[in-house]
């Protein structure tokens, strides 16, 4: 793309939809981890995760700690639905940055920051809550594509305002 408004503009969609999808995906988080334990459960359907290592082990306990809550305590669930509300409102904030880049900038740079925030968060509270290091790492990715993305859109900010006349 030549214009570089328009490679902005892609570049702003990307985060939006990353940030909605990343909310939308919060809402039905134990119906996610069943359709996960199947595909990772032996062929018998054992869901015990003590029968299991590595990723297949994290799945089916995260699965199993959810069904355990939500099914004596369902109002738990309300804390991942404020979550994924608050991805979709912080999605909101990007809209006016794809309406108005230039105008809107400091809007990236809340993003990088929150991007940035996310790789301690991960590393302090991960362990606190028993989270597994290649979670942390999985998590700290989504920051840090946030990142790349969110640089590349302030660096053709920096270009259309050197080139306007």
């Amino acid at each position: 793309m030549k214009n570089p408004l328009n490679t902005i503009r892609v570049l702003t969609a990307l985060v939006i939809v990353g940030l909605v999808i990343s909310g939308l995906t919060a809402f039905p988080l134990l119906y996610e981890l069943n359709l996960l334990a199947g595909y990772f459960a032996d062929p018998s359907g054992n869901l015990d995760p003590r029968a299991y290592t590595g990723i297949a082990h994290w799945i089916l306990l995260v699965r199993q700690g959810l069904e355990q809550t939500y099914s004596a305590y369902p109002f738990i669930a309300y804390g991942t639905d404020w979550l994924a509300f608050g991805h979709i409102v912080i999605a909101l904030f990007f809209v006016l940055a794809f309406r108005d880049p230039i105008r809107y900038e400091g809007v990236y740079w809340v993003g990088i920051w929150a991007s940035v925030l996310v790789i301690p968060l991960a590393f302090i509270f991960g362990p606190i809550r028993g989270i597994p290091f290649f979670w942390r790492m999985l998590d700290c990715m989504f920051g840090i594509v946030a990142m790349v993305l969110l640089f590349r859109i302030l660096s053709l900010i920096r270009k259309v305002k050197i080139e306007e006349p």
